[in-house]
């Protein structure tokens, strides 16, 4: 590394061996890297610690940006970077920055000109399209779905008319023990004709990925997902 840089690097969406998903090069610039800005400390330095047993976690300096962090001390995280030290950003799972605090740590960075660098890596989303057979060209990550069963199906409804009239993919997400009433709720709503695709476990022993319309949805079991984050999407 010559000109100190944000460096945005992805973590593995699972158990999963870091040869199969990340680069070498990821390595190469995370030994290079003093401090980094985290979604949760612990799980960031076991990450860093499969990168390189013989790290000297207890030299690097972390600064939470999780949901119990403050917002509003982000921009102080970036002094190290404006002295000219390189840092980087890492998340729970898959790639930072994406439906992710990490955004906003680079939004300030944007702002104050500085180098912001995306690393090669797993992202759920993307992989997720890629193996549906969905509408590449135009798609939508909707996050979570209202909780409320009345505003859920309102919300269904709206993104299965956008899929329609706009042939935009839509994708969502949802806390893996209530993956299973989802599945009913998207049976019970979308039309026979909708095509549903269910991405989980993706890069992990567990893949499984599935599209098939809402009629022969309704046909098809769904397997055991209460434990394994998963991606929506459906399209027509």
């Amino acid at each position: 590394m010559t000109e100190a840089a944000l460096y945005l690097i992805p973590v593995e969406l699972g158990d999963t061996p870091q040869e199969r998903v990340l680069p070498a090069y990821n390595r190469d610039v995370i030994l290079g890297i003093r401090h980094f800005i985290v979604e949760e400390v612990r799980s960031a330095r076991r990450f860093l610690k499969r990168v390189d047993r013989d790290i000297d976690i207890d030299s690097l300096s972390f600064y939470p940006m999780g949901k119990h962090a403050d917002a509003a001390r982000f921009a102080q995280y970036l002094k190290p970077l404006e002295a000219g030290e390189s840092m980087g950003v890492i998340s729970e799972a898959g790639c930072p920055a994406v439906a992710d605090p990490g955004a906003d740590v680079v939004a300030i960075a944007q702002r104050k000109g500085l180098k912001v660098v995306p690393l090669v890596g797993p992202s759920s989303m993307i992989m997720a399209v890629m193996g549906s057979g969905l509408n590449g060209q135009s798609f939508a990550f909707n996050g979570y779905l209202p909780i409320d069963p009345a505003d859920r199906v309102k919300r269904l409804k709206q993104l299965e008319l956008r899929a329609v009239q706009e042939h935009q993919t839509q994708l969502f997400i949802e806390t893996p023990y209530r993956n299973a009433k989802l599945f009913e709720t998207l049976c019970q709503t979308l039309r026979p004709q909708t095509r549903l695709c269910i991405a989980a476990g993706i890069t992990t022993e567990a893949e499984w990925i599935r599209t098939h319309t809402i009629a022969n949805w309704r046909r098809h079991p769904l397997p055991d997902l209460s434990k394994t984050p998963a991606i929506f999407l459906f399209g027509n």
